[in-house]
């Protein structure tokens, strides 16, 4: 998945863990960055974030499309 400059919203997918290898909440997100380790810092709020392998975001845009097509 390729992401812009611009904030995202995003959703994890289930079973994601963060950067600590704890399971974070499903839910929506925004994509804040992807540093240079490869890790991306996604927000639930001002106060939860976490870091997380970007492969285990999507665009919430793209659910949108997915379940129209259900």
């Amino acid at each position: 998945m390729t992401f812009n400059n611009e904030i995202s919203d995003v959703n994890v997918k289930p079973e994601t863990r963060n950067h600590k290898g704890f399971f974070i909440q499903e839910g929506d997100y925004k994509l804040m960055s992807i540093d240079e380790s490869g890790w991306a810092l996604i927000c639930l709020d001002d106060a939860v974030c976490h870091y997380v392998d970007p492969d285990n975001l999507k665009e919430t845009k793209e659910l949108i499309e997915e379940s129209a097509t259900i």
